[in-house]
């Protein structure tokens, strides 16, 4: 077996991005932006009434220990990101996939799938053992894209911090 084949996530981040796509860590500048992006997006989902402080000030929140935010940029222009952080309420070596979002306008080009590569392997570096999520039950393509990595459905949520109209939970190994 290759070791490609061996590591699955390893192999898939040197996946290529389209031209004018950049995966990059959050930068202070990114903070309005982003969270324009996530209510976007969450109007979009129906969860627009959900009050979440913490999209106004990404970049702080994410430069916690074991906490990483990246963000994709198309010719320049923010398209979404997603994050990873301690489970709140969870055991040591459990991690959260948070804030992923990504506009209409940037789905459909893998982008989402180097953004979990790049959540799963900082998790990895970082010392975790799993990586939780949660979403809305509307999310289908989410929903779909952590199927076909390996995430498990739970029948439950883990660690305490639900998100409101989510019926639905993953737990994966890293």
């Amino acid at each position: 077996m290759s070791e490609d084949a061996a590591n699955p996530i390893e192999s898939s981040t040197r996946m290529t991005l389209p031209p004018g796509v950049v995966v990059r860590p959050i930068l202070p500048r990114d903070d309005a932006a982003l969270a324009a992006i996530a209510r976007q997006v969450q109007a979009e989902f129906g969860a627009g009434s959900v009050s979440d402080p913490e999209v106004d000030a990404m970049q702080r929140v994410y430069s916690r220990p074991r906490s990483a935010y990246f963000v994709v940029e198309r010719d320049g222009k923010l398209g979404g990101g997603a994050g990873i952080a301690p489970l709140l309420g969870g055991d040591d070596g459990v991690c959260e996939l948070r804030k992923f979002y990504l506009l209409p306008s940037v789905r459909g080009l893998g982008l989402g799938q180097a953004l979990l590569d790049k959540c799963l392997l900082t998790a990895r570096g970082f010392g975790y053992g799993q990586c939780y999520a949660e979403m809305l039950d509307r999310m289908s393509e989410a929903q779909r894209l952590l199927q076909g990595n390996s995430f498990q459905l739970l029948e439950a949520p883990m660690g305490y911090g639900e998100l409101p109209g989510s019926h639905t939970w993953y737990l994966r190994s890293v």
